[in-house]
Formats: structure tokens, C-alpha cells, sequence
């Protein structure tokens, strides 16, 4: 047999160890990532979702005593500090999500050395497609930053438990920043062959962003989603307060600066938010937390975002050159608009400049 023939058996021998083996299964579309899922009706009861990482299919992730050259060797996810997709990832912090009042979805069933896992299946209504198709936003981001505020308000966690499972939540690091900062200068000019980074300009992008990176790692105080955007948001309106968020794509968190989540949210790639929107949802956020200083918030709010924005038109690039997936160059001006609000900021003028003087409004499409 091939290699997809032998993943189909062992999902198969899965579900029917479990009891639904002669659950209907239906495809769901995919992301970037490694992962596919599909939606399973059994004969009676609810549908479910069928989560399929295969394992080995990315880099190792982090291990937790890992000097930064160790990460260099390992690959990417754990310079990044990313979970590599692993299952039992993804179970222990949706175990402890679910412990904190949130919606992420129940883990019916799981194997971590097999990388499958069946979920509860939280339905389709995401953020993103009930904006699109004409409901009001306001209600849902204001959840949506009453789930944040849940999540900043908690004690992060050293480790994230389920049974059998001990998951490190390690802290959004230095290198981890630096990792991310640096995706832009190396896969920009391999979609846009008109700019080009000499050594010195690399060198002048590395020392702007290194206190911005020391100000992140500094701050790193509080769990992160990591993917908290209106795609990974499902609409529970039928729960109660910060539960009405139904929460995906959450395996990937870290301790992060409350402001990368922020980010993550108001700074979305895949639709506009208006920047009356993002002024709502900030203000929403300081009330909620009024021991926040919102100056100095706003101040990391513009200098994390704008890491944030950097790295993720630096992946986009390179999901359009190394991987062949050109729709996601759709999504680069958006981003470069966000890039511009943070870039306002005076204290960001030295990286304002950078970009002025080596990426011209031409190549920022």
C-alpha cells in the first residue's frame, strides 16, 4: 500500500476503535498548515470533527531546556516555538481553556503518536463568515475581547495538563521574536525581485527590532492563543459572557506580551477591521482592565503589532514563492495598510524609515 493508503487505515482502525467506524465522513477545506479535518455524522448524536496531523509531517518542536542553537538545528517550529501540530498540543490547552470558562471545543477522543484526535464539533458559524454575510460585528468582537480578557487575567501556566499529557507552555522568547522578525528581509525579495537587502540593510533591520523584541520578551506574562482572528472564532450566542467565543487553532500558544493577541485580532490579514473597529475594541479592553496603562499598552500595541505584521507578510511570501499558494498575496495589502497605522507611531520612525528607504510604496502591494 502507499503512504495514504496506510493513513487511511490507520484512521480508519481509529474511528472504529472508538465507535465510528460507520460515521459518514465529510471532508472540511483546509489552511496552511499540515493538518486536515473532516466532519463526522454518525448514525445517532451530534456531528463531530475528526482532527488528522499526521505525525512527523513538520520539524520537532521546542523542547523547553533548548538553548537557541539547539532550536537552530531542530528547524523552524522551534526557533518559532511553534507545536508542530502535535495532537497532544492541542488536547492539553484545550483542556485547560475549557477549565478557564472558554469554549474550546471537548477532545472526545485521541491518539498523540498517531496525531488523530475527534472533537466536538462547534458548528461553522466563524466571525469571519457571519461579518461577511451581514451581522453586525459589534456584539462579536466585544466577546471576542471579553475572551481575551479572560485569557490575560489567568495565571499562565507552566505546563498544561490533560490526562496523560504534559504540555510546556513556553514563553513567546527572544529568539522566537527574532525568528519572527526575520522572515520578512529573507522571502520578500523572492516575491517582490525588485528589492534587495544588502548586508548592511539586514543589519540596520536587526538593531531597530532588537529592543522592540526585549520589550516583547519582557512582557511576556500572559497565555496567547497565537491565532486569534475572526477565522478562528466560531459564534456561540446560545452561552454565556467570554464562552460565546468557540476557539480553533489554539495548539500553538505560548506566554506571550498581552499585545501579540491584540495583534492578532485587530490586525487580521484575511478581512478588513476598520480602524473605528480596532479604537471599540481597545477601548473595550482598557475598561475591562483598568489596571492596564493604556499609553504604554498602546506604545507595545504598535511595536508587537507591527512585528507581528512583518511576520506575517514575510510567511505569506513565502507560502506564494516556496509553496505555491499565490491567493495568499491577496491578503498582502491589507497588511501593509496595518503596517502603516502602527508605523505612525513616532517612536517607531527609525523603522518607518527603513521601510521608506529600502521598500517603496511600489513593492508594498
Amino acid at each position: 500500500m502507499g503512504l495514504n493508503s496506510d493513513r487511511e487505515a490507520i484512521k480508519s482502525a481509529f474511528l472504529a476503535q472508538h465507535g465510528w467506524g460507520e460515521a459518514a465522513r465529510v471532508p472540511l477545506s483546509g489552511d496552511a498548515s499540515t493538518r486536515a479535518y473532516e466532519r463526522l455524522h454518525p448514525a445517532i448524536g451530534p456531528s463531530l470533527i475528526f482532527m488528522d496531523q499526521p505525525p512527523n509531517a513538520e520539524t520537532a518542536p521546542c523542547h523547553p531546556d533548548a538553548t537557541p542553537g539547539d532550536r537552530a538545528k531542530a528547524g523552524y517550529n522551534a526557533l518559532a516555538r511553534l507545536a508542530a501540530g502535535r495532537v497532544d498540543a492541542f488536547v492539553a490547552v484545550a483542556e485547560w481553556l475549557k477549565a478557564q470558562g472558554l469554549s474550546a471545543p471537548t477532545i472526545l477522543a485521541h491518539d498523540a503518536v498517531q496525531g488523530l484526535a475527534v472533537l466536538e464539533d462547534l458548528g461553522d458559524d466563524l466571525f469571519a463568515v457571519l461579518i461577511e454575510g451581514g451581522q453586525d460585528e459589534a456584539p462579536l468582537y466585544d466577546a471576542a475581547i471579553q475572551g481575551l480578557v479572560r485569557l490575560h487575567e489567568a495565571a499562565a501556566p507552566t505546563v498544561l495538563t490533560a490526562p496523560g499529557i504534559a504540555w510546556p507552555l513556553l514563553d513567546y522568547d527572544e529568539t522566537a521574536l527574532k525568528t519572527a522578525g526575520d522572515i520578512l528581509p529573507e522571502w520578500l525579495p523572492k516575491l517582490k525581485p525588485e528589492l534587495s537587502f544588502s548586508d548592511a540593510a539586514v543589519a540596520e533591520w536587526d538593531a531597530i527590532w532588537a529592543p522592540i523584541r526585549a520589550r516583547g520578551a519582557e512582557g511576556a506574562s500572559v497565555f496567547c492563543h497565537r491565532d486569534y482572528h475572526a477565522e478562528n472564532l466560531i459564534w456561540l450566542p446560545e452561552r454565556q459572557g467570554a464562552a460565546r467565543v468557540g476557539l480553533l487553532d489554539f495548539q500553538d500558544a505560548v506566554r506571550a506580551h498581552p499585545a501579540w493577541d491584540m495583534s492578532m485580532l485587530l490586525h487580521d490579514a484575511r478581512r478588513d477591521v476598520s480602524p473605528q473597529r480596532e479604537a471599540a475594541a481597545l477601548d473595550s479592553y482598557f475598561k475591562l482592565r483598568p489596571d492596564l496603562d493604556p499609553a504604554q499598552f498602546m506604545a507595545d500595541y504598535h511595536a508587537l503589532g507591527a512585528l507581528n505584521i512583518v511576520r506575517i507578510l514575510g510567511i505569506f511570501a513565502r507560502l506564494v514563492t516556496r509553496d505555491g499558494k499565490p491567493r495568499y498575496a491577496a491578503f498582502m495589502p491589507r497588511l501593509w495598510r496595518y503596517l502603516d497605522a502602527c508605523l505612525a507611531d513616532p517612536a517607531l520612525s527609525d523603522l518607518k524609515a527603513w521601510f521608506d528607504r529600502y521598500v517603496p510604496e511600489s513593492s508594498r502591494t
